[in-house]
């Protein structure tokens, strides 16, 4: 069955004077769903009558968060063409591969890149048009052109649930990440489920600051909001600075962010001052947050949540209620509307195993990589990789991920544990939980620690302040104090090249 895939112009026809953007990068310039509706409907005029691209051609973007992308994105969605939004912290050599796996016809870059499109041009003969969000250089055309294109008739077309609307790509620490193929229904779905689990409404506005190469900064927020009608902020990137302003003077009520942004917020020195009473909710994902953030924000009168999704699924699947926030923090809640969860072996309330997910808001698989795909979609359920437990209430709460987990002596050990609790010293900075290979227990947890700026921590003293809040056998055997974490592509923390660093015995 046919699904609504132009979802500006029916939001344009529902509520044509509302606002749906805030150009925070243009003086919090207000763009009604009216005026987004036409500029994203010019858009896919110049890409279909200017550069010739049709339902299911790629289009590839590397930019910063802009509304221009946000135009892109839904432009794509008026002719039923594929997004490709790339990673702006990858290589030229890790962009050239991107490009290969999806061979776009079209790409579309900020003035930033100019130096990697140079690079990579020579290595995508695929790529027709090059389009400069700036003054377009040599071999490039200004994306501006687009004010000028004549006809805005597009194409009569009508889609499936089933048809690709963006290639998102997977954060792997190693080898080609691998694009999820999300699609108009499993957007749609995620939009449906936020509005509906989250009580999202059209007074509701968000702060987009998240990358919008990233399922994250597409749709925790941002589509169920132009889903319901509501509003985004568009900043160019995260800013403390810029969080505490729109904050304060009550611009957004809805946050979402990774544990460093929230991290960096509390070491600001306005944290305390800044009013969050307005904030509806405050949200963390894509790794666990250590403990010490709650309880900080919670003294601030905050319900701070934890939130749990990936690329393939979502990125939205469960729901806290308000009152278990602060009874059970960190906990991801119970699953959204749509959303079916279990953990793979689970016999008993407590029992640890992985997560699978399954519903309409998942992907459609990865992005021509068939044996992968019947992989991790195996049985019909999203087989997700992490570790979860549920308890007796049916609340679920994510551990880690099962590559990560520490086994020594036959005891498991979840390394976001050991890091809560390590995290929640003064002068700890961050830290990162690796497995060291020990000739008698197979494993012990080393932690790997960064200082805060003007502390000198002891091994000792940190080791000491384990005794009494986490098992013996979960407490490090061994500290090394280094200068900064290392991080994936995707911001995270990458464990692995930790280890490979600081994992021998």
């Amino acid at each position: 069955m046919p699904i609504v895939h132009d979802w500006l112009a029916r939001r344009a026809a529902l509520a044509p004077e509302r606002t749906a953007l805030i150009d925070a990068q243009h003086g919090e310039r207000r763009i009604t769903y009216r005026e987004w509706n036409e500029v994203a409907t010019r858009t896919a005029a110049f890409l279909h009558h200017g550069l010739g691209v049709g339902q299911g051609d790629r289009v590839a973007v590397l930019a910063y968060n802009c509304v221009e992308f946000l135009d892109l994105f839904f432009a794509c969605a008026k002719l039923g063409a594929i997004l490709q939004p790339l990673n702006w912290r990858l290589s030229a050599t890790e962009l050239s591969s991107l490009l290969a796996d999806a061979e776009p016809s079209v790409l579309v870059f900020g003035p930033e890149f100019c130096a990697q499109v140079d690079a990579v041009r020579p290595r995508a003969p695929f790529v027709r048009h090059w389009l400069s969000l700036a003054s377009p250089g040599p071999g490039a055309r200004a994306f501006s052109e687009r004010s000028a294109q004549q006809a805005l008739a597009l194409p009569p077309l009508e889609l499936e649930a089933d048809a690709p609307w963006v290639l998102c790509y997977t954060g792997g620490s190693t080898g080609l990440p691998k694009a999820a193929v999300l699609t108009h229904g499993s957007i749609t779905a995620n939009a449906v489920n936020t509005v509906m689990g989250w009580g999202l409404t059209a007074d509701d506005v968000a702060l987009l600051n998240a990358p919008l190469f990233h399922a994250g900064g597409l749709s925790v927020f941002t589509t169920p909001l132009a889903y319901v009608g509501g509003a985004s902020v568009v900043c160019r990137s995260f800013d403390v600075e810029g969080v505490f302003d729109l904050v304060q003077r009550g611009v957004v009520n809805l946050v979402f962010g990774v544990p460093t942004m929230f991290i960096e917020m509390q070491r600001h020195p306005r944290f305390d001052a800044v009013d969050l009473s307005r904030v509806k909710l405050l949200i963390s994902g894509g790794a666990p947050c250590p403990g010490p953030v709650f309880e900080r924000f919670f003294a601030r009168g905050v319900d701070f949540k934890t939130g749990y999704g990936l690329t393939e699924a979502g990125p939205n699947n469960f729901w806290l209620p308000p009152e278990d926030v602060r009874r059970k923090p960190g906990a991801v809640g119970v699953p959204l509307f749509h959303v079916e969860a279990r953990i793979d072996g689970e016999t008993r309330p407590g029992d640890v195993g992985e997560l699978l997910l399954r519903g309409p808001h998942v992907c459609a698989g990865y992005w021509r990589r068939p044996e992968d795909t019947a992989r991790t979609f195996a049985g019909g359920w999203l087989h997700t990789g992490d570790l979860a437990v549920r308890d007796a209430e049916g609340c679920f709460r994510i551990v880690g991920r099962s590559k990560d987990l520490i086994i020594s002596g036959g005891e498991n050990i979840y390394p976001s544990e050991v890091e809560s609790v390590l995290a929640g010293h003064p002068e700890v900075a961050e830290v990162a939980v690796i497995g060291v290979a020990d000739p008698r227990w197979g494993e012990t947890p080393r932690a790997l620690v960064v200082a805060r700026s003007g502390t000198a921590p002891t091994a000792e003293a940190l080791l000491a302040f384990c005794d009494g809040r986490l098992a013996r056998y979960k407490t490090p055997k061994s500290v090394r104090f280094i200068e900064a974490l290392p991080r994936t592509s995707a911001g995270k923390v990458d464990r692995r090249a930790l280890s490979a660093a600081h994992g021998a015995p």
